[in-house]
Order: C-alpha cells, then structure tokens, then sequence
C-alpha cells in the first residue's frame, strides 16, 4: 500500500485493504512506459496541463474525448460510448500514475485516498437524448473498479475493497463533435504527498521544462 496513503486521515475500517496495481493487471490496463508517457510542458503541442496538482491534495485531470459516433439512446450506440468511456478512464489512470511516480518523491496510484468529481460531456444533436448518464456509467464503473465502488469487484452487497473510487458526478448530453463522450475527473491524495511534489518539481504534468532533470523512472 502507499506510504502516504497509510498515514492519511481515513480511519482504518475505510482504508482500502488491496493493492490498485493488482486490479489492474487483472482488467489488463497497460499504463504504458516512462519515455512514451513523461515529458515536459513545452513537448506536447497544446497549452495546457493534462494533470494538476494542488497543495491541498487535490488533483485535477483534464478532460480527453473518445468514441467515433454521436450518442442517442439506441442500445448499440450507448454500448459504443461506454466502451470510449472505459477506454478514456485507463487512459487517465496511466496518465495519473506517470504525474504522481515520475518525480520519485514517493507516492502512486495507491496513494489516491479517494475520487471526488466526475464531470462526462457526452456528444449528442438528438435533443430527446437521454442516456448522458448511462455512457458515462462505462467511465465511473471502470474508475470503481479500480480504486472500490460498484465496479468489477462489486458482487451484489459490496465491494470487499470499500468505495474509494465512487465520486460525484454530473453526465451532460447535447454537446456536437466528431466523438462520443469527454470525461475528466478530479482525485484526493494526502497533501503531504501533494506538497512534496510541488516543493520538488512543480504542480504540472507534463512538467516545467525547469524541472525535467529531476525525473527518472527509477
């Protein structure tokens, strides 16, 4: 379990009691490799931060789109979404682990005490479009199956890791584009961790190119 993690303010019986990194070998999610998933600010092309940290320990994630098709509420379609919004939530889950490990102060995934919002802008012209909620389920289910909620592990009474990744959540439909669905997210990690982050190499991700020499993936 993460060091950080263990001395943070959650009491005891809602710690989770699993390792995050074994659930995601078991749903096969590849979080890729330093050099493909670690760079600086300047690299990328775009302006902005795909990860953000804040001294208070909460990080917030860009939002990233997925899916090739508009949403309506055809069962086919909204399966389609789904899967885009599963595909998104490993996504971001390699994403987060690259922002918290790549500065060695530490901390990973298994750091995160708990999910806190989620927001899923979901591509829609059909204006009696109703399953917003429902496309974005295949993003907040894949996050529960990570970090405990109502996920893969969920076996009808509970999950026996408890329900860190559950979160609030607002689904929107009605938004046009070439895509299904654009999730993002925002995560709790103990400010310690958070604020060693920042004292050592900032609060972005990719980082401030002043800051690349002090990340390594050792």
């Amino acid at each position: 379990m993460g060091k950080f993690y263990e001395n943070s303010i959650v009491p005891n019986e809602l710690k989770r009691k699993f390792d995050v990194y074994d659930r995601i070998k078991e749903l096969k999610i590849d979080l890729g490799t330093y050099e493909d998933n670690v760079n600086d600010i300047t690299s990328g092309g775009l302006p902005i931060a795909t990860v953000l940290f804040h001294q208070s320990g909460l990080v917030y994630l860009s939002g990233e789109g997925g899916g090739e098709k508009q949403m309506n509420d055809d069962p086919e379609r909204v399966k389609h979404g789904q899967e885009a919004a599963e595909k998104i939530a490993d996504n971001m889950l390699r994403r987060l682990h690259w922002a918290i490990k790549c500065g060695n102060e530490g901390g990973d995934l298994n750091d995160v005490i708990y999910t806190v919002k989620a927001l899923g802008m979901v591509v829609s012209t059909d204006v009696d479009f109703d399953s917003g909620p429902a496309v974005m389920n295949g993003f907040s289910l894949r996050w529960q199956s990570i970090f405990g909620g109502l996920g893969e592990y969920f076996n009808g009474n509970e999950d026996p890791g408890g329900y860190s990744g559950v979160h609030t959540r607002s689904a929107i439909g009605g938004f046009t584009g070439r895509f299904s669905i654009e999730p993002e997210i925002i995560v709790a990690i103990p400010p310690e961790l958070s604020e060693k982050i920042i004292k050592n190499r900032g609060w972005l991700f990719p980082v401030d190119p002043r800051f690349k020499s002090k990340l390594s993936d050792s």
